[in-house]
């Protein structure tokens, strides 16, 4: 027996899901739009900006960048409870689909995009390639906040990540740029990744906000209560992600305009496949999720966390492999510029579909 869901219903609780979001939470297209223009027009108007910005580096990450991420991470994993992070790791049926649509189908679908898409152009079609292996560890969290999905799900889906990256990361570059091609009969790309690299960005940008997050909630909650650390302190604390964010998108951006502006056509061939991937990734995510029954909140975290990638990684590897005026470091770039946009138009995706395809009970568990 069927039930129809009254649609006026239907918008009501749509309503209510966004409206629950902050003035700067609800208006963030807009600020992040503003960001991405600013980071252009300083890269293109300020001689030598890119230069002072990659003087000093974490890693191979230009340390302003660093800092941006870093404050961006903070708030959201000072929000996970970490008490409960034990049901997640319970969760079979989360934790499996989860390692199969991040480290099987999502690279292989890259690969996929990138052969067809851009044939004729080895060097972003690796670029691509290298994207799709890096998983997401950072603005995840952002996009999974702002979607009201489990939190909890992310912080521990993100560890594993971090975890696989280093593992895996440089075998998986070994198959899909040297092994699968040929066996398929297609050119391939000699690439030597360094383990300091990948192990430098998870201990930096998930590691070290972890680490101030669990402390400042048990300190916090130990001190001062539940309550007074979740109705008084993260509200505070909140908004910083945000600023963190857009900072941190204004100084990318800032940092590539010129080559940005300078190659549109390049930019759009590369776009084209990042943004079907995006899309045909988290869409997949969501209908798993759905087709098993992890209600909606889990099916959120396991869609972005799925579609999400790693820029801050992508883009070191690629400038550490390749040389920081290589295609493939323009195909790390205009990663974050085709990301951003897209995932913050899946964050409201999420909260339309939580209205039309998730029960009350399933919206929240």
């Amino acid at each position: 027996m069927s039930t129809q869901t009254d649609p006026s219903a239907r918008l009501d609780g749509e309503a209510a899901a966004v409206g629950k979001l902050s003035t700067l939470d609800r208006f963030l297209p807009v600020w992040i739009i503003a960001a991405m223009a600013l980071g252009l027009l300083l890269g293109n108007v300020i001689p030598g900006l890119n230069t002072t910005l990659e003087a000093v580096k974490i890693g191979d990450v230009s340390l302003p960048i660093a800092i941006g991420l870093l404050v961006m991470m903070y708030p959201v994993l000072a929000k996970v409870r970490y008490d409960q992070t034990h049901r997640v790791i319970g969760d079979r049926k989360l934790m499996i689909t989860s390692l199969v649509l991040n480290w099987v189908l999502a690279p292989a679908f890259m690969f996929a995009l990138a052969w067809i898409f851009i044939p004729d152009l080895p060097e972003y079609r690796t670029g691509l390639i290298i994207v799709g292996l890096a998983r997401c560890i950072a603005m995840v969290m952002i996009w999974n906040d702002l979607a009201c999905g489990d939190r909890e799900a992310a912080a521990v889906l993100v560890a594993i990540n971090s975890v696989f990256q280093v593992l895996a990361f440089g075998a998986l570059g070994w198959f899909y740029l040297q092994l699968l091609p040929s066996w398929l009969g297609l050119p391939t790309t000699s690439a030597d990744f360094s383990f300091w690299s990948i192990t430098a960005s998870v201990l930096v940008f998930l590691g070290i906000p972890l680490l101030a997050g669990f402390l400042t909630r048990t300190i916090g909650e130990k001190t001062k209560g539940r309550d007074w650390y979740e109705g008084a302190f993260l509200p505070k604390l909140g908004p910083w992600a945000l600023y963190g964010l857009l900072f941190t998108i204004t100084l990318l951006f800032a940092l590539q305009g010129g080559t940005i502006t300078s190659r549109p056509l390049d930019v759009a061939r590369i776009a084209l496949p990042l943004l079907v991937y995006f899309v045909v990734v988290f869409g997949a995510g969501m209908v798993i999720g759905k087709w098993l029954g992890l209600g909606y909140a889990k099916t959120t975290t396991l869609a972005f966390t799925a579609a999400g990638n790693n820029f801050e990684l992508a883009i070191a590897v690629a400038i550490g492999t390749f040389g920081v005026t290589s295609g493939q470091a323009l195909a790390g770039v205009v990663g974050p510029l085709i990301e951003v946009p897209a995932l913050v138009a899946l964050v409201y995706a999420a909260l339309w579909a939580r209205t039309r395809f998730f029960t009350p009970t399933h919206a929240n568990g």
